[in-house]
């Protein structure tokens, strides 16, 4: 079975955004204004790319990626893998040419048959509403969250409100760097 691992920059408060802002928030940039640079802080952005063998996002955050990542040099390894979509809505003349192999997933049971099938990591990235979905239908294996010391208040939240049983986590690695960042690699436990 492949494991499914959510990444994402998270505040202290569980915001979360894209490193290039969120529209209609006041605190939106946080994660590149708000605290230094330190480049070891995001090795494990590199380290996701080496190590996924797929990526899935929701439509929205594909829409978002993909005009830039294709051309971008940090992402070049995201060119040669397949990328998967999950939505009710986006059709296939939407997808961009220049970004590879790229299917789109019409439900939950099609991504549990994606990671029922064989191959590595499938890494999801950005895709609020689709990690909600995800770890509501209990097929989110692993968490990589680079946790910013900030309290932001309103923004996106990563982690579903849904009222269900606890679901415990299991640190598996973890990091603090000069700016205050912190490396929180979580298993989810079954």
């Amino acid at each position: 079975m492949r494991t499914l691992i959510s990444t994402a920059f998270i505040s202290l408060d569980g915001v979360v955004e894209g490193p290039g802002g969120e529209p209609g928030y006041r605190n939106s940039g946080w994660t590149f204004k708000d605290v230094d640079f330190v480049p070891e802080a995001y090795a494990v952005k590199g380290r996701e790319q080496e190590e996924s063998t797929a990526v899935l996002m929701g439509r929205a955050s594909y829409e978002a990626f993909s005009p830039v990542w294709p051309d971008m040099a940090e992402f070049a390894r995201y060119r040669t893998m397949p990328k998967y979509v999950v939505s009710t809505t986006l059709t296939d003349d939407k997808l961009v040419p220049n970004w590879g192999e790229t299917a789109i997933l019409r439900s939950l049971d099609e991504v549990a048959a994606l990671k029922e099938g064989g191959g590595g990591p499938v890494i999801v990235h950005g895709s609020v509403a689709l990690n909600h979905a995800l770890a509501d239908a209990g097929l989110i294996d692993r968490y990589h969250l680079l946790v910013f010391p900030l309290l932001l208040g309103a923004g996106k939240r990563l982690f579903p409100a849904t009222d269900k049983d606890t679901r415990k986590l299991k640190l598996v690695e973890h990091a603090v760097y000069a700016n205050g960042v912190q490396l929180n690699v979580l298993d989810v436990v079954r």
